[in-house]
């Protein structure tokens, strides 16, 4: 079941997660769950926006806020893991991941813009889908089993935001969606000097 959700994700990413980074994790549990934890609100904040900005879109206005549930439900879920845990919730500084990808959008036109956040949220969603995967087998039972149930649940996520890219764009988007895939799998590649849940290579 697990191999079948990933296919298309792996196919869809042009790197694996390095396992330099699956190292680091292991012995940084906290930070990676208070990460975790903000890129869930992040991921809702995210979702949240496209729909203030888009209201004439209905179909966006569907997706974002099936998605906006369902990150604000796995941030409660994260959370609620970290309390038992005697971990306290905090913000961390952010990675240089997300806002990697954004200074690539196009904002020269609204489509455009609209188009490649959409791309880039698809690929937000496979790397956290691909990561989910990454550690689970390493962790314990219960975040192994937590982090399998997320990669279920968060798989189709990549495929929301193409098929809406796709179809706003009204023309094919392979090479865009190829041109962000290249900087994407340049951010986690490349060395990183602090870990977080996106970090590259921490150094």
């Amino acid at each position: 079941m697990t191999e079948d959700l990933l296919a298309p994700i792996n196919d869809f990413l042009h790197c694996e997660t390095p396992a330099r980074w699956v190292d680091v994790a292991l012995v940084n549990q906290e930070i990676m769950l208070i990460d975790h934890a903000n890129c869930e609100k992040k991921a809702a904040a995210s979702a949240m926006s496209l729909m203030t900005r888009y209201l004439d879109r209905t179909e966006l206005l569907f997706c974002a806020a099936r998605l906006a549930r369902e990150e604000l439900h796995h941030f409660e879920q994260v959370v609620d893991i970290m309390q038992k845990r005697g971990i306290n919730y905090e913000v961390l500084t952010p990675s240089r991941y997300a806002n990697g990808l954004l200074k690539h959008s196009r904002h020269h036109d609204e489509l455009n813009l609209l188009v490649d956040r959409l791309i880039i949220g698809a690929y937000i969603e496979a790397r956290s889908c691909e990561r989910f995967a990454k550690i689970a087998p390493h962790l314990d039972e219960t975040l192994s089993r937590f982090y399998t149930s997320l990669l279920r649940s968060e798989a189709r996520h990549f495929q929301d935001y193409l098929s809406l890219a796709q179809q706003y764009a009204g023309v094919d988007i392979s090479d865009r969606v190829e041109e962000l895939g290249r900087v994407e799998a340049e951010l986690i590649l490349s060395p990183d000097q602090q870990f977080r849940f996106h970090s590259g290579v921490p150094a």
